[in-house]
């Protein structure tokens, strides 16, 4: 199985590595200057789960890209998608399997339209990780989990030795037969988690220690439940009282990816993470005024960063 890595960031270099370091056919689809680190220094992993420095991985620029892969991991941010698309289609073939790792929805309409729906399954993971000051990456804590499955439930056989072949060098890897479910309760979380400490611009702790900061945060979780059980995927069981339960830990320093990027200067995903979920809730006719106005404050923080 031939498995193509696009970027060889935090999330991909630590799936793709984890699965080159177990053997498995792995390229990255890199820029010139991530190649030329790789080249020179290595694909480095510093983890709670095992460091590694694996030695001169397979690399391949967009412009050089001719071969088909059997799976294209696809792990960039919500406003590089296009980018992200036009640099690994050429690898697209009749039967590759699409891997998307991001946020949210969205997404999936745009992989679709451009290579079918066939092509495309559903994925998320879940995993701290970053790259340091010497291009290394570094996993923050133990957690690490990635999912993928046909949106249509069923375990295909390509969904089988795509299963193989990732359970073989990552520990948290699994097939799933409620892909599209996943998918909803981790947007739930992150959107709620995202929208409540980049509107506030500190940690789940910071803000239950203020007055109405407990409300206000159960209140944005209540919103974005509300969405998703008008969208058909209502969240409940034990996924919801975890992620219930992670929002009201008194002194936890938990924040969002969101809100350490705005305090970077860098770019969010305020569409695809938080301006989608608001179009879904206008559809549905569910009032999100919490919501609304953690978007407002996320499109304020871009126009100013542009500026």
């Amino acid at each position: 199985m031939r498995i193509l890595v696009v970027g060889a960031g935090a999330i991909g270099g630590y799936f793709g590595g984890r699965l080159l370091q177990a053997g498995r056919d792995v390229t990255f689809l890199v820029r010139p200057r991530r190649a030329g680190e790789l080249a020179s220094a290595g694909l480095v992993i510093k983890s709670p789960n095992g460091d590694v420095t694996l030695k001169n991985p397979a690399t391949v620029q967009a412009d050089a890209l001719k071969d088909k892969f059997d799976v294209v991991l696809l792990s960039c941010k919500a406003f590089d998608l296009d980018d992200a698309i036009r640099s690994f289609a050429a690898a697209v073939g009749p039967n590759t399997a699409i891997i998307p790792m991001l946020n949210g929805m969205k997404h999936l309409d745009v992989l679709d339209q451009t290579f079918g729906a066939e092509r495309v399954l559903g994925g998320l993971c879940a995993i701290a990780a970053t790259l340091n000051e010497k291009r290394e990456v570094v996993q923050l804590q133990p957690m690490q989990a990635i999912s993928y499955g046909e949106r249509d439930g069923k375990l295909s056989e390509r969904v089988k030795a795509i299963d193989e072949a990732f359970k073989s060098g990552i520990t948290g890897a699994a097939a799933s037969q409620n892909i599209m479910q996943d998918m909803w309760e981790k947007w739930v979380f992150l959107s709620s988690l995202a929208a409540s400490t980049s509107l506030m611009r500190t940690s789940v702790g910071n803000i239950l220690a203020a007055p109405g900061g407990r409300d206000f945060l159960l209140g944005m979780l209540d919103e974005t439940s509300a969405i998703a059980t008008a969208s058909g995927y209502p969240p409940g069981g034990p996924f919801f009282e975890r992620v219930k339960g992670n929002l009201t830990t008194e002194g936890s320093p938990m924040t969002a990816s969101m809100f350490r990027d705005i305090k970077a200067g860098l770019p969010v995903e305020a569409d695809h993470v938080i301006g989608d979920l608001i179009a879904r809730a206008d559809a549905a006719k569910v009032p999100v005024p919490k919501l609304r106005i953690a978007y407002t404050h996320l499109k304020a923080y871009e126009k100013q960063r542009v500026e």
